[in-house]
Protein backbone atom coordinates (compact mmCIF):
# COMPACT_ATOMS: atom_id res chain seq x y z
CA UNK A 1 0.00 0.00 0.00
CA UNK A 2 1.11 3.36 -1.25
CA UNK A 3 1.39 5.86 1.79
CA UNK A 4 -1.83 8.44 1.51
CA UNK A 5 -0.61 11.85 -0.27
CA UNK A 6 -2.13 13.74 3.15
CA UNK A 7 1.14 14.88 4.88
CA UNK A 8 -0.23 13.04 8.27
CA UNK A 9 1.84 16.41 10.27
CA UNK A 10 -0.11 19.20 8.11
CA UNK A 11 -2.47 19.57 11.49
CA UNK A 12 0.20 18.19 14.47
CA UNK A 13 2.03 20.57 16.83
CA UNK A 14 5.70 21.27 16.40
CA UNK A 15 7.19 17.79 17.49
CA UNK A 16 10.25 16.97 19.84
CA UNK A 17 12.50 14.84 17.60
CA UNK A 18 15.60 13.08 19.41
CA UNK A 19 18.33 11.96 17.27
CA UNK A 20 20.93 9.44 18.87
CA UNK A 21 23.54 9.11 16.76
CA UNK A 22 24.91 11.63 14.19
CA UNK A 23 27.13 10.15 11.40
CA UNK A 24 25.65 10.78 8.04
CA UNK A 25 22.11 10.35 7.80
CA UNK A 26 21.35 11.51 11.56
CA UNK A 27 23.01 14.45 10.55
CA UNK A 28 21.02 14.92 7.61
CA UNK A 29 17.53 13.95 9.42
CA UNK A 30 18.29 16.58 11.97
CA UNK A 31 19.06 19.28 9.25
CA UNK A 32 15.84 18.60 7.45
CA UNK A 33 13.67 18.23 9.96
CA UNK A 34 14.98 21.46 11.94
CA UNK A 35 14.51 23.02 8.79
CA UNK A 36 10.52 22.44 9.08
CA UNK A 37 10.65 23.70 12.68
CA UNK A 38 10.91 20.65 15.08
CA UNK A 39 12.44 20.87 17.97
CA UNK A 40 15.43 18.87 16.88
CA UNK A 41 18.03 17.23 19.79
CA UNK A 42 21.16 15.06 18.77
CA UNK A 43 23.60 13.46 20.21
CA UNK A 44 26.44 10.90 19.86
CA UNK A 45 29.18 8.73 21.60
CA UNK A 46 31.54 11.71 22.01
CA UNK A 47 29.28 13.94 24.16
CA UNK A 48 27.09 17.40 24.03
CA UNK A 49 30.44 19.70 23.43
CA UNK A 50 31.28 17.73 20.20
CA UNK A 51 28.28 19.00 18.35
CA UNK A 52 27.83 22.24 19.76
CA UNK A 53 28.95 24.08 16.67
CA UNK A 54 26.75 21.89 13.83
CA UNK A 55 23.57 22.17 16.41
CA UNK A 56 24.00 25.80 16.27
CA UNK A 57 24.54 25.86 12.42
CA UNK A 58 21.26 24.03 11.68
CA UNK A 59 18.88 25.45 14.18
CA UNK A 60 18.83 21.92 16.78
CA UNK A 61 20.22 21.52 20.26
CA UNK A 62 23.45 19.72 21.54
CA UNK A 63 22.44 16.81 24.00
CA UNK A 64 24.24 13.86 25.73
CA UNK A 65 22.60 10.17 24.85
CA UNK A 66 19.50 10.24 27.34
CA UNK A 67 18.54 13.65 27.67
CA UNK A 68 15.60 15.04 26.70
CA UNK A 69 13.60 11.95 25.74
CA UNK A 70 10.69 12.31 28.05
CA UNK A 71 9.24 14.79 26.07
CA UNK A 72 9.99 13.23 22.57
CA UNK A 73 7.50 12.63 20.10
CA UNK A 74 10.02 10.93 18.03
CA UNK A 75 13.03 8.89 18.96
CA UNK A 76 15.82 8.06 16.21
CA UNK A 77 18.30 5.90 16.63
CA UNK A 78 21.26 6.32 13.82
CA UNK A 79 23.94 4.07 14.83
CA UNK A 80 26.02 0.88 13.53
CA UNK A 81 24.54 -1.83 14.33
CA UNK A 82 27.49 -3.35 16.05
CA UNK A 83 26.96 -0.33 18.50
CA UNK A 84 23.43 -0.84 19.26
CA UNK A 85 24.80 -3.01 22.70
CA UNK A 86 26.88 -0.30 23.86
CA UNK A 87 23.81 2.08 24.54
CA UNK A 88 23.17 3.14 27.67
CA UNK A 89 21.49 0.59 29.76
CA UNK A 90 18.08 1.38 29.43
CA UNK A 91 18.27 4.48 27.23
CA UNK A 92 14.42 5.06 25.92
CA UNK A 93 13.40 3.83 30.03
CA UNK A 94 12.34 7.45 30.95
CA UNK A 95 10.57 8.24 26.97
CA UNK A 96 6.81 8.25 26.54
CA UNK A 97 5.13 5.08 26.02
CA UNK A 98 3.56 6.85 23.22
CA UNK A 99 7.46 8.13 21.37
CA UNK A 100 7.92 6.75 17.75
CA UNK A 101 11.17 4.90 18.05
CA UNK A 102 12.62 4.77 14.02
CA UNK A 103 15.58 2.71 13.39
CA UNK A 104 17.73 3.83 10.38
CA UNK A 105 20.23 1.24 10.62
CA UNK A 106 21.70 -2.07 9.02
CA UNK A 107 23.68 -5.20 9.37
CA UNK A 108 27.19 -5.24 7.76
CA UNK A 109 28.71 -8.06 8.71
CA UNK A 110 31.56 -8.30 6.81
CA UNK A 111 32.04 -4.22 6.51
CA UNK A 112 31.74 -3.05 10.06
CA UNK A 113 29.77 -4.81 12.45
CA UNK A 114 31.74 -8.18 12.13
CA UNK A 115 29.42 -11.62 13.23
CA UNK A 116 26.21 -10.69 15.05
CA UNK A 117 25.24 -14.70 15.80
CA UNK A 118 21.57 -13.52 16.48
CA UNK A 119 20.84 -11.76 13.02
CA UNK A 120 23.13 -14.83 11.08
CA UNK A 121 20.72 -17.45 12.65
CA UNK A 122 17.48 -15.25 11.10
CA UNK A 123 16.41 -12.96 13.34
CA UNK A 124 15.72 -10.06 11.61
CA UNK A 125 17.92 -7.09 12.30
CA UNK A 126 15.48 -4.13 13.54
CA UNK A 127 13.55 -6.85 15.76
CA UNK A 128 17.14 -7.69 17.43
CA UNK A 129 17.33 -3.67 17.80
CA UNK A 130 14.03 -3.69 19.37
CA UNK A 131 15.27 -6.41 21.62
CA UNK A 132 17.86 -4.09 22.84
CA UNK A 133 15.92 -1.10 23.04
CA UNK A 134 12.89 -2.70 24.70
CA UNK A 135 10.84 -0.60 22.69
CA UNK A 136 8.81 -1.14 18.95
CA UNK A 137 10.71 0.26 16.38
CA UNK A 138 9.70 1.43 12.50
CA UNK A 139 12.43 0.87 10.22
CA UNK A 140 12.98 3.89 7.47
CA UNK A 141 15.54 5.95 5.91
CA UNK A 142 18.05 2.72 5.65
CA UNK A 143 17.69 1.85 2.34
CA UNK A 144 19.31 5.35 0.63
CA UNK A 145 22.32 6.61 0.75
CA UNK A 146 23.29 9.08 2.59
CA UNK A 147 24.43 11.48 0.35
CA UNK A 148 21.44 10.31 -2.24
CA UNK A 149 19.23 11.39 1.10
CA UNK A 150 20.88 14.92 0.66
CA UNK A 151 20.91 15.43 -2.83
CA UNK A 152 17.49 13.47 -4.21
CA UNK A 153 14.89 15.46 -2.06
CA UNK A 154 12.02 16.81 -4.26
CA UNK A 155 8.62 18.58 -3.85
CA UNK A 156 5.47 16.57 -3.09
CA UNK A 157 4.53 15.98 -7.27
CA UNK A 158 7.55 15.72 -8.78
CA UNK A 159 8.30 12.93 -11.35
CA UNK A 160 11.77 12.28 -10.36
CA UNK A 161 10.81 11.59 -7.06
CA UNK A 162 12.22 8.63 -4.88
CA UNK A 163 10.15 6.71 -2.24
CA UNK A 164 11.36 5.06 0.65
CA UNK A 165 9.94 1.63 2.21
CA UNK A 166 8.78 2.38 5.59
CA UNK A 167 7.93 -1.22 7.95
CA UNK A 168 6.58 -1.47 10.76
CA UNK A 169 3.76 -2.51 13.26
CA UNK A 170 2.07 0.56 14.52
CA UNK A 171 -0.67 2.12 12.19
CA UNK A 172 -0.37 5.60 13.64
CA UNK A 173 2.97 5.64 14.43
CA UNK A 174 3.85 5.01 10.82
CA UNK A 175 1.66 7.70 9.47
CA UNK A 176 3.55 10.53 11.23
CA UNK A 177 6.95 8.99 10.07
CA UNK A 178 5.40 8.95 6.13
CA UNK A 179 5.22 12.69 6.94
CA UNK A 180 8.23 12.66 8.19
CA UNK A 181 9.78 11.22 5.14
CA UNK A 182 7.93 13.77 2.79
CA UNK A 183 9.32 16.41 4.88
CA UNK A 184 12.79 15.32 3.87
CA UNK A 185 11.57 15.50 0.16
CA UNK A 186 10.51 11.56 -0.37
CA UNK A 187 7.28 9.35 -1.00
CA UNK A 188 6.72 6.79 1.69
CA UNK A 189 5.99 3.13 0.57
CA UNK A 190 4.12 0.82 3.51
CA UNK A 191 6.42 -1.86 3.67
CA UNK A 192 4.29 -3.98 5.93
CA UNK A 193 4.96 -4.91 9.37
CA UNK A 194 8.32 -5.18 11.48
CA UNK A 195 8.56 -9.03 10.33
CA UNK A 196 8.79 -7.80 6.75
CA UNK A 197 11.35 -5.66 7.13
CA UNK A 198 13.83 -8.41 5.55
CA UNK A 199 12.14 -6.76 1.97
CA UNK A 200 14.42 -3.66 2.55
CA UNK A 201 17.58 -4.85 3.99
CA UNK A 202 21.07 -5.06 2.33
CA UNK A 203 21.08 -7.08 -1.01
CA UNK A 204 17.37 -6.52 -1.08
CA UNK A 205 15.95 -5.29 -5.12
CA UNK A 206 14.89 -1.76 -3.01
CA UNK A 207 18.22 -1.34 -1.56
CA UNK A 208 20.40 1.71 -3.01
CA UNK A 209 17.77 1.62 -5.73
CA UNK A 210 16.67 5.14 -5.59
CA UNK A 211 13.19 3.58 -6.64
CA UNK A 212 9.76 5.31 -7.36
CA UNK A 213 6.76 4.52 -5.66
CA UNK A 214 5.53 1.82 -7.90
CA UNK A 215 9.25 0.03 -8.68
CA UNK A 216 9.61 0.18 -4.66
CA UNK A 217 6.24 -2.00 -4.72
CA UNK A 218 7.57 -4.15 -6.88
CA UNK A 219 11.24 -4.55 -5.58
CA UNK A 220 9.66 -5.57 -2.00
CA UNK A 221 7.23 -8.03 -3.62
CA UNK A 222 10.46 -9.68 -5.11
CA UNK A 223 12.42 -9.60 -2.35
CA UNK A 224 13.97 -12.88 -1.32
CA UNK A 225 14.38 -13.58 2.81
CA UNK A 226 17.73 -15.40 2.87
CA UNK A 227 20.84 -13.75 2.59
CA UNK A 228 23.14 -13.73 -0.13
CA UNK A 229 26.85 -14.80 1.18
CA UNK A 230 28.02 -11.10 0.90
CA UNK A 231 25.98 -10.00 3.27
CA UNK A 232 26.69 -12.84 5.72
CA UNK A 233 29.69 -13.13 8.08
CA UNK A 234 33.07 -14.78 7.35
CA UNK A 235 35.39 -16.06 9.94
CA UNK A 236 37.56 -12.72 9.27
CA UNK A 237 35.09 -10.69 9.68
CA UNK A 238 34.46 -7.33 9.92
CA UNK A 239 36.71 -5.80 7.14
CA UNK A 240 35.61 -2.50 5.86
CA UNK A 241 34.07 -0.90 3.18
CA UNK A 242 36.55 -0.68 0.82
CA UNK A 243 37.86 -4.48 1.74
CA UNK A 244 34.93 -6.20 3.14
CA UNK A 245 36.02 -9.44 5.06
Amino acid sequence: MVAPRRNPLEESHVMNINIIGTGHIGKLLARGWARHGHTVYISNSRGAQTLVEFASEIGAHACNAGEHLADADVIVVSVPQCRVPTLPEGLLESARADAIVIDTGNYYPRHRDGKIAQIEEGMLESVWVEQHLKRPVIKVFNNIYAAHLDQMARPQGAGDRVALPVSGDDARAKAVVFGLVDQMGFDAVDAGPLSESWRQQPGSPVFVADFNEAAVQLALKSARRERSPEWKATPNSPGTFDQPA
